[in-house]
Formats: structure tokens, sequence, C-alpha cells
């Protein structure tokens, strides 16, 4: 059975669909079978997904954008057919946002080092609390140091809240691979990101069985 992954923020911008795209280029260089659903209207992984079919260095994967009742049936026949499954959610608390926490046995919340994103994404949590569902945070576009990613995640761990040891940092390399259709590990895999790309994957694929 799949591992179902739901990357959930409401805040916009917060970088769900490059990290779902990571996250799906880095699960299928590992040789696992990759489900990607695009469930946010702005639809970035849809014309992501067009681009990559251009590319001889992508990787295969099974991509699709559904919505509404769609989503439950779908969700099922890939637990079946695929190892993990990555949703990307609409920035919002809409009926596909709750269907996609529903269905996911992970939540997975990008932020930032900001105060916006800390404060934004109280509404995800008590979403994945109501439905019963696991969280861990990650950080993304995260610098190396600095006062206020010290701060933020010093807030983070007062409040108990999980967060992921892997984060993925502030690098142009991951905006250069998704304008390619493709994941950092793809397009540049001795890179950095790439390396943070995969650290994110392998971290997220040990919590499976726990």
């Amino acid at each position: 059975m799949a591992f179902v992954i739901a990357v959930a923020q409401r805040k916009g911008g917060a970088g769900k669909s490059t990290i779902a795209a990571n996250l799906a280029a880095a699960f299928a260089e590992g040789g696992e079978r990759v489900g990607l659903l695009d469930m946010d209207p702005q639809r970035s992984l849809a014309r992501w997904d067009e681009l990559r079919g251009r590319s001889s260095k992508a990787r295969p994967l099974h991509f699709e954008a559904p919505s509404g009742w769609r989503v439950p049936s779908i969700l099922d026949r890939l637990r079946r057919e695929t190892d993990v499954v990555l949703l990307d959610t609409a920035p919002h608390d809409d009926s596909d946002a709750r269907t996609a926490v529903r269905g996911a046995d992970l939540v997975l919340v990008p932020l930032q080092p900001s105060a916006a994103d800390l404060w934004s994404m109280d509404a995800t949590l008590d979403l994945a609390k109501k439905e019963g569902r696991r969280v861990m945070l990650v950080l993304n576009r995260a610098p190396a140091s600095g006062r206020l990613l010290d701060q933020v995640t010093a807030a983070i761990h007062d409040r108990g809240l999980p967060l992921v040891g892997a984060a993925l940092g502030n690098r142009t390399a991951f905006a250069q691979a998704f304008m390619a259709g493709l994941g950092a590990v793809e397009a540049a895999p001795k890179g950095v990101a790439a390396a943070e790309a995969r650290a994110l994957a392998a971290a997220l694929r040990g919590l499976k069985d726990d």
C-alpha cells in the first residue's frame, strides 16, 4: 500500500508545489512508483507535468489533476498501484483540501522562516487534528543560518510541533528545475539542492513504518 503525503499549508506562496514536485522526483529516483496529484486550482503542477513530458531527464511518475468527488476513488486506486502518493493541495481550507488531508497518512506542512508562515499554519494543523492525521512541518527556502531562522525554529520547538530534520534551502536550483518540468535531482543531480531533496525524501520515507 502506498504512503500518502498531503502537502498542505493555508498560506499561499509557502512552496507546496515545489516541494511536491521535488519529492516526487526524488522518490522516483529511488526506484519507487510515484503518484502525484495536483489539487490546487492554480494547477502549477499540471503545467510542470506538461513541461516534464518534453524532457529526457524526467523519470516516470503518474500524474493527475483531479478535484471533488473523484479524489477518494483515485487515491484508493493509487494506494494499490504505487509506493508513494503526493498531494499538492489548495492554499485555503476548502472541501478539496479537507478531502486531501482526510485521505493522507501524513500531512506535510511547509513554511518559510517567517512570522506570516508560522502564524498561518494553525488552520492546517487544526484541520489535520480534526481528521486525526499525523503532521510534520518542513522548512522551505531556509537560509543556512540567521536570527529569524533561529526564532522560527525555536517557536516550533516551544509549541512541541514535529519538524523534519531535513530542510530545503533558498536555492535558485529548485526554481530552475521547476521551470523545466523537473526536480532538482534530475536537473542537477550533483548539486546541493538535489542533496537536500533526497534528504527530505529519505526522512519522510523513514516515517512510513513508524
